[in-house]
């Protein structure tokens, strides 16, 4: 019978499977490893204003957001779609001017942020959760206001 060094002895299943869910699961990454998020955010917000006057599709957000984000922003679409529907408007692209952005970053690797967005009709709020994964910002909750 072979024996194994103490220092490689098998680790029980639940602690193992752990240990793996952890290095296979989204990895922090500093402020430091990141590049700036305000053209990021620019970026997101008309994303998320396309989306919600029907001409994108919600599957091009998604490698920005994570899954919670994403599922929430699907709901939200499917709802838009229904009321165009109802009022028998047609998707047209929205002309949007984002007024401004206001970051803070209560801890490192995450940015809070808010941005005015001025549209034809009124102007609106999006606030925007991001988070740094694997070496890039995710957006991990958003909320149109």
């Amino acid at each position: 019978m072979a024996t194994t060094p103490a220092g490689l002895a098998r680790l029980p299943h639940a602690s193992r499977s752990t240990e793996l869910a952890e290095f296979f699961a989204p990895q922090r990454t500093p402020s430091t490893a990141l590049p700036s998020p305000e053209p990021f955010l620019r970026n997101l917000a008309v994303g998320v204003l396309e989306v919600f006057a029907g001409v994108r599709e919600v599957d091009q957000l998604a490698r920005w957001l994570t899954e919670d984000a994403y599922r929430k922003l699907v709901t939200r679409a499917n709802l838009a779609a229904r009321a165009r529907s109802a009022r028998g408007v047609a998707a047209r692209r929205p002309v949007h001017t984002i007024m401004s952005v206001h970051e803070s970053s209560p801890a490192d690797g995450i940015v809070e942020a808010v941005l005015v967005v001025r549209g034809p009709a009124r102007t609106r709020a999006l606030a925007v959760r991001l988070e740094g994964m694997d070496g890039r910002w995710r957006a991990t909750s958003l909320a149109l206001l």
